[in-house]
């Protein structure tokens, strides 16, 4: 399948899906504010780091070599029943200690343990969660775009509906709720679709580990758990410094920004997820690679860069209609957060070459170093650009990310 029509199959799950977000926050912007924001991009931090940790972090993994052993079932399905194990037991105990630590974790990363029991429903569908995960792994790396299509649909519909009643009837606590146990309804749906393929049964999720499947999973799951945990607390820790230093207020525009960029992205980041990754994974001509990353800098780049300017001209109007009027100080916040996020999909085009390839050393090294220079940069902009700091920031680091990501990756052995 081309990047074209990847591209445009993934655009109507995408365009369903950045609707539903829109709309979600608006309802969020509502009856939650601005201080609800922070609290809520702190919990979403949470759910990434434990569900990471819980699946055992192979899900990139999975699509890799899923793809890579398009003519071999046999091997793909002992990848498929090595990952299922080891997400089994890892989102069991991880759910478990979740439910016990309820309480600690609801101070710790939202500062009130009066919502300790939205940890508890997140720790008890944990495993429903990230069996959701696992087999929209594995959809990606077969290639199964309609289907993974269709699923995030479902997804994205349903969530809209869920977060709307929940937040209207229970406010922040139904939208933190919603946050915990959607992915994990939206698993029946995934097995339904699922069951219908001729390649898939049950038996080929769970079963013995093997060896060399784990070891290569393995490396994929050093690389997520990174992530995992470097880029969420990175954003913790730029929130926290702007909520004690400018108020939490200022902590909820940036959220609210973060939000509204993820939203728009989400065409380009889906199709370097769904697209690039199994492909890379495929090629092995460093000349293929370097047409691969080419195609991207032709396509996706100039996609993201004119979303970015429409996005900007049209701040005030998005502002009033997708927030409120509290939200109008975050009008200052698009420019820097549109180029950042320009810059930010340029070196990712560069990056996906990292685990494609499995450059699993190097991949740690540049999540640990530019996740702690974007704390950095946010603190030493703080005094001289006040609220706007995590944006200016966000556009340092990422410029010095795509340099450094094109002198490593098209000088690389990869592409020699």
């Amino acid at each position: 399948m081309t990047l074209i029509k990847t591209s445009l199959l993934n655009a109507i799950a995408v365009a369903i899906k950045m609707l539903t977000m829109l709309g979600i926050n608006k309802i969020l912007a509502i009856y939650v504010g601005p201080a609800g924001y922070a609290a809520i991009g702190n919990f979403q931090n949470a759910v990434q780091m434990i569900t990471t940790l819980g699946s055992g972090a192979i899900n990139t993994g999975v699509t890799k070599y899923t793809a890579e052993y398009h003519a071999d079932e046999a091997q793909q399905r002992k990848v498929w029943q090595t990952a299922g194990t080891i997400a089994l037991l890892g989102s069991v105990i991880t759910g478990l200690l979740v439910a016990v630590f309820h309480r600690k974790l609801a101070g710790w990363f939202l500062s009130d343990e009066q919502y300790g029991s939205v940890f508890i429903w997140f720790g008890l569908t944990l495993v429903f969660f990230v069996f959701n995960t696992l087999l929209l792994a594995i959809l990606n790396g077969k290639k199964e775009i309609k289907r993974y299509v269709f699923i995030n649909i479902v997804g994205s519909i349903f969530s809209l509906i869920v977060s709307a009643l929940m937040i209207v009837q229970f406010g922040l606590y139904g939208a933190l709720l919603t946050l915990a146990i959607n992915q994990s309804l939206v698993f029946c749906v995934t097995v339904a679709l699922c069951y219908r393929t001729t390649w898939f049964k049950l038996k080929y999720l769970v079963g013995a580990i093997d060896r060399q499947s784990a070891i290569n999973l393995g490396k994929f799951t050093a690389m997520a758990v990174t992530s995992a945990v470097t880029v969420p607390v990175s954003h913790i820790m730029v929130r926290n410094l702007l909520g004690e230093n400018m108020g939490w207020d200022a902590a909820g525009y940036w959220e609210a920004m973060w939000r509204l960029s993820a939203a728009y992205l989400m065409f380009v980041t889906t199709t370097l997820g769904v697209y690039y990754l199994p492909r890379l994974s495929e090629l092995q001509d460093p000349e293929d690679i370097k047409k691969e990353i080419i195609q991207g800098y032709k396509i996706i780049l100039p996609v993201a860069a004119a979303c970015g300017l429409v996005i900007y001209l049209l701040r005030d109007f998005i502002i009033n209609l997708l927030f409120s009027k509290e939200f109008l100080p975050m009008r200052e916040l698009f420019g820097w957060q549109m180029v950042g996020d320009t810059l930010k999909i340029g070196s990712w085009i560069l990056a996906y070459v990292m685990l494609g390839k499995t450059l699993v050393g190097i991949y740690i090294m540049t999540e640990l170093f530019f996740a702690f220079s974007f704390y950095l940069f946010s603190w030493f902009f703080l005094d001289v650009t006040n609220f706007k700091a995590p944006v200016v920031a966000y556009v340092v680091n990422y410029l010095i990310y795509w340099i450094f990501m094109y002198a490593l990756i098209m000088r690389s052995k990869v592409l020699q």
